[in-house]
Formats: structure tokens, sequence, C-alpha cells
């Protein structure tokens, strides 16, 4: 939008429109990729998956997301929000029909690749498109309110994916083929709403020469940056410990085999981090980073007892609190992290940190699917949580024990 003219009312109108069809296409794009969670049961069922099977067909997805974040995450800035957004949720429409119509294991790997790679197109373009359609709606504005909605859109939206295709999958027929169906028909028609919405983006002439994503972050900050990439990584694999293998442990450790059940115990953990982000968005980086590490602690302890006892409840109440630290971490290393450097080089910082926090989404539970077939899941819990406890206090200390400056050069990371 010029700066230089007065929006019209029916600027305005039109912008206020597209930020909210935005807002839900983002929300849903991001509910797609978790869609998956409460089935893998099913799917180990009917085919005799093994834990480390499961948690590869799950950590497959963050190659797309890193991928596409490292060769197309910032190509709307020269070729337009709308020219990325609306492809990134056709490619989750054509991971749907992947899943639909090829379900066997190649498949389920090659539709999870597919979806990474349209949430890694859609995290950035739909955070810079909201934050631009909320300013052509409310010329002035601070952009707080298009913060807390993309904050929403992004993790609560992950958590909404399993909430529904759990639902759906205990109650409606066809378990394996109605959530897809059901997300691939809401997508399509937001993706043309998207469309038809105002662009936002303005456009260089002549538009730059491609390059890959650049990492770039100031010399002497590079300890904190790396501190708050750290703790994202740590918050990462909490999270993809409720995206993996929280269904398998209520089965094994809960006799737990509702689908419904295991889609809400992971929409309840990134409900709650979500929802901690913002209620609690007034805490400086400081403070909500030293205060989290507690609330993350009592939850993971808890979830643990949960799977010990065993009592769903206290497994809930753990998932719901760990959720909340877990969530709160990350919002606050990923301000740390895009702190770290001018307005100019932000996008390149946050590039880095959101690589790092991808493989933290995939390679721990990996890692733990492995783990799982030689001890049982309560032992490999206890030394995940020992272990995730121990890097999130590491890096939080790293983070809130030093003051840096941050100098005008920024120099690569290689």
């Amino acid at each position: 939008m010029d700066s230089h003219h007065r929006p019209s009312g029916r600027s305005i109108g039109a912008h206020s429109w597209g930020f909210w069809v935005a807002a839900v296409a983002f929300l849903l794009n991001m509910a797609f990729s978790a869609v998956p969670t409460p089935l893998y049961a099913i799917y180990a069922t009917r085919d005799g998956l093994s834990s480390v099977t499961i948690t590869l067909i799950y950590a497959v997805y963050a190659v797309g997301v890193i991928a596409s974040l490292f060769f197309g995450g910032h190509a709307s800035d020269w070729i337009g929000r709308k020219a990325v957004f609306v492809p990134a949720l056709l490619l989750n429409v054509v991971s749907a029909v992947i899943f639909i119509l090829w379900p066997s294991l190649t498949g389920l790997l090659v539709a999870r690749v597919v979806s990474g790679v349209s949430v890694g197109l859609t995290t950035a373009t739909a955070t810079a498109y909201l934050s631009e359609l909320h300013l052509g709606a409310r010329p002035g504005a601070v952009g707080r309110r298009a913060q807390i909605i993309a904050t929403a859109a992004n993790l609560g939206g992950i958590g909404v994916g399993p909430l529904i295709s759990g639902v759906l999958a205990q109650f409606a027929p066809a378990p394996l083929l109605l959530p897809y169906l059901v997300f691939a028909i809401a997508i399509t028609v937001l993706a043309i709403l998207v469309a038809l919405s105002p662009e936002t983006a303005i456009i260089p002439t002549p538009v730059p020469r491609y390059r890959p994503q650049r990492i770039a972050v100031p010399s002497s900050a590079r300890r904190t940056f790396l501190g708050a990439t750290a703790a994202g990584v740590a918050s990462f694999a909490v999270f993809g410990v409720f995206n993996s293998l929280v269904p398998s442990f209520l089965v094994v450790s809960m006799h737990e085999t509702s689908h419904a059940v295991a889609g809400a115990v992971a929409f309840a953990a990134f409900a709650a981090g979500a929802a901690a982000q913002i209620i609690l968005a007034r805490w400086d980086t400081r403070a909500m980073l030293r205060r989290s590490i507690p609330i993350l602690a009592v939850g993971l302890a808890l979830f643990s007892v949960g799977m010990w006892m065993p009592n769903v409840v206290v497994f809930v109440l753990g998932g719901i609190l760990t959720g909340a630290g877990a969530g709160l971490i990350f919002r606050a290393a990923m301000s740390t992290a895009g702190g770290v450097a001018g307005p100019e080089a932000r996008a390149e910082v946050l590039a880095g940190f959101f690589l790092g926090a991808y493989v933290g989404l995939s390679v721990p539970v990996i890692g733990l699917g492995i783990a799982t077939l030689y001890w049982p899941a309560r032992d490999v819990m206890i030394v995940f949580i020992v272990l995730v406890l121990a890097a999130m206090i590491v890096a939080v200390g790293s983070i809130t024990n030093r003051t840096s400056r941050m100098p005008a050069v920024a120099v690569s990371i290689e």
C-alpha cells in the first residue's frame, strides 16, 4: 500500500476482509500439517509399522520445511505475498490427495515432505502478509493485533489439526480419507479467497536475481543467537513429541485407544502454547525466559508421572503446562534471535533460527522412536525430560546472562 495516499473506505474494507481470510488460511494450513497425528496408530495397526517408522513419517516433514525455508521462504518479498501463499496452500491440497490415493509407506513419506514444503513457504509469507493487511485495514496501528493473530494461527493451528482429525477418525467413517478430504476442500476454498484478496508487497523493479536464503548474524551477537536457537530447538523437540509419539504413549502406557483423545492431547499442548504467548505477551523477553523454565519443568514432570501411574488426566494436565512453557520459551527465543540484527538483516537471522528449530522438531523425535524399541517408553521419556530441561537451562542462561549490543555489520554463519 502506498503510504503517500490516504486509503479509501473500499481499500480499508478489502484489507480487513483479506486479513481474516489470510488468518483462517494460515491456521488451516498449519492445522493440516498435524492432521496425521491421531491417525498414526491406525497406520501402524494396518501396516505393522514400528515406532521408528512412524517417527520417520512424522519427521520427514521437517525436510520439506527446511528446504522451502532455505530456497523460497523469502521469495514473497520479490514476487508478492499471494504469488507464494496461494501455491503454498495448494501444495497442502496436493499432499492431501497423496495421502488419500497413495496410502503406502512411500506415499505417506512423500505426502509429509510436500506438506512440509507448503508450511515452510507459508510461515514467513503469511506472517508478513497479515502484518501488511492489518496496516492496510487500520492505517497507523501498531501491529500488535496482527502479531497475536499470527501466533494463534501458527501454533494454535498445529493443535487444531489433530483435534479435528481425531474426532473425525473416532466418530465418522473412513478415518484415513475423510480428515484429508475435509481439509483439502477447505484449503482449496481459502486459496481462492486469498487469490481475490489485496496484494500488499511492494515488488521491486527490476526483480532481484534469485538467491537462496542467507543466514547473517552480527559477530558479537553469535553466542546470543546460538543460545536462542538452542532454546528454539529444545522447545520444538518438546512439541515434536506431542505431534508424533503421544498417540503411541497413550496406547502403550495408558491403554487409551481413542483417536479423539489422542487428537485432544496434542491440541491441548499446542493451544496452551498459543494461549500462553498471547496472554503473557506483556512479559519482557528476559522474564518470559526465566519464568517459563519452572512451568515447563512442572509440566514435563506431570507428563511423565501420568505415564507411570498411569493416569490420563495427569498426563493431559502435564501436556498443557508443558505446551505453555515450551510456547513461552519459543516466543522469547524467537524475539531474542530477531533482535540481534537490524531490520535489514532480521529476515536472514530468523531464517537461521527457524532452520535450527525445525531440526529440533525432527532429529530428537527420531532418537526417541529408536529408543522406545529397546526400552520402555516411560523410561525413555524420563531421559528425554532430563536432557531437554538441561538444554533449556543452559540455553536460557546463555541468553539472560549476556547483554549484547547489536553491531551495524552482520557476518554470515557458514
